[in-house]
């Protein structure tokens, strides 16, 4: 079965950054648990804009379309709160395998 991924990029304020990294740190815990990935990239030339990628092994299971306990709904309202996240934010991108197809 394919693998799901969002990314997202968010304008971070430096203020924020240290609450944003703690966050997102504590996410990515409720994440690795349930088999998820999330890695968190800076761009080289604008410092504030950082660019999340967040892996699922399905669609259902991808925090973007899961049920979570409240704790974790609460971290990613609080991500949202400390900084600005682009319109396509939560669009689901699925793997697309390049293995040669097998013949019957």
């Amino acid at each position: 079965m394919p693998k799901v991924l969002t990314v997202a990029r968010v304008r971070v304020a430096p203020t924020n950054e240290a609450d944003y990294f703690a966050t997102l740190r504590e996410l990515c815990q409720f994440a690795e648990a349930r088999g998820q990935r999330i890695w968190l990239f800076r761009n080289a030339k604008d410092p504030q804009l950082f660019t999340e990628f967040s892996e699922s092994p399905t669609e259902m299971s991808h925090r973007a379309q899961s049920s979570r306990l409240p704790e974790e709904l609460k971290l990613e309202k609080r991500l949202q709160s400390l900084g600005a996240y682009a319109p396509d934010a939560w669009e689901l991108w699925t793997e697309v395998s390049l293995a040669a197809p097998t013949e019957a």
